[in-house]
């Protein structure tokens, strides 16, 4: 492959795709929408890059998506377009239902009507690759991984949304047969993640002194995955994955959201101390638990380990440590986030 058609490609995991697959050589169509997610800034080093052509836009509007097909004539699509944040989902679900459902059945009919129209080789060489979540699974219990073969059960509006595009792609592919891929992934951190999510968020607050709010006990565990292992993944996935096939990608990284917290202010006291010698640890407060919050994430990814020889490179203490550096060096990046609407606020509270 040498060209792809990335969507959503301004944002964390989507931009961090771009960066890492412009430099390894391949050419990047990037259609974002620049919600207020999207930051051009994450990919300013590819400015003067002519492998790198940004268009602003919508998934949802065919007649840019077909335009931009028939134009740069990609080997493969990789959709990292949605709305992503659950607290988010709760305050107000109709955006999630209107780019991670709507907006994905838009994407499939214009990359099946370009697919449909390739000579017989591109036609076969072709892929979709669609980037999902465990979200889709619900909720485990204190033991057990969530396989390819779990079953949907999603408990916020975000992962029913996510739920349902999943649907699609299967559909598509199986009424259609438009060879698609499907990725669904455990919590990603690294650099570039918007601060509305715990990891940058804890970071933000924290530097800044102010108080670290958690979530009901704080022993919600999530399988933690760095999102540059994230990315190799889905390029590899994309080189050798099975037509039709279903991967789940995770860090192999159980930890409770309290750890997390903690792990974080202790690598910040070691850093930048507070003035005042207070332990940032003191700063966290357990505030009233969101809505429906799934208590435990953990993600089997032995079948992509096995048949495509994928392992997560990066453990959780030397990523959670490269990431929180990584933060601490761009902080001029932070502050041109925080420059729009979100002040990190409390989100989704019902």
């Amino acid at each position: 492959m040498t060209t792809l058609l990335v969507t959503g490609g301004a944002g964390f995991i989507g931009g961090n795709f771009v960066l890492q697959a412009v430099a390894d050589g391949l050419t990047v169509v990037n259609l974002d929408k620049l919600t207020y997610a999207g930051n051009l800034d994450t990919l300013k080093s590819l400015e003067r890059d002519a492998r790198h052509v940004f268009v602003e836009g919508d998934i949802g509007d065919r007649a840019l998506v077909s335009r931009l097909l028939a134009e740069h004539r990609p080997d493969a699509v990789v959709n990292f377009a949605a709305e992503s944040h659950v607290d988010r989902s709760i305050d107000g679900p109709a955006a999630f239902i209107d780019t991670n459902v709507v907006g994905t059945l838009a994407l499939l009919e214009a990359v099946r009507d370009y697919w449909k129209a390739l000579d017989s080789a591109a036609k076969g060489a072709f892929r979709f690759l669609h980037v999902s979540t465990d979200e889709v699974y619900g909720s485990l219990g204190a033991a057990g991984k969530f396989t390819e073969d779990t079953p949907y059960a999603p408990n916020s509006p975000y992962s029913a949304s996510k739920a349902a595009s999943d649907h699609l792609v299967r559909a598509f592919q199986h009424t259609w047969g438009l060879p698609t891929l499907t990725t669904n992934c455990s919590n990603n951190y690294g650099p570039y993640q918007f601060p509305e999510k715990l990891i940058p968020l804890v970071i933000a607050r924290a530097l800044a002194g102010e108080k670290l709010p958690v979530y009901g006990d704080g022993k919600n565990i999530r399988d933690w995955l760095f999102v540059l292992d994230h990315c190799s993944a889905i390029r590899r996935v994309l080189e050798a994955g099975r037509v039709g096939e279903t991967y789940n990608v995770g860090g192999d990284s159980e930890r409770e959201n309290i750890h997390v917290v903690k792990t974080v202010c202790a690598l910040l006291d070691a850093r930048r101390p507070l003035a005042d010698g207070r332990k940032r640890e003191t700063l966290i407060e357990f505030v009233k638990d969101r809505p429906g919050h799934d208590r435990r994430y953990a993600i089997d990814s032995s079948k992509l380990q096995r048949e495509l020889g994928w392992k997560p490179s990066v453990d959780f203490e030397t990523g959670i440590a490269r990431t929180v550096d990584w933060y601490l060096d761009h902080q001029p990046w932070v502050r041109r986030v925080l420059d729009g609407s979100y002040r990190m606020e409390r989100l989704g509270q019902g």
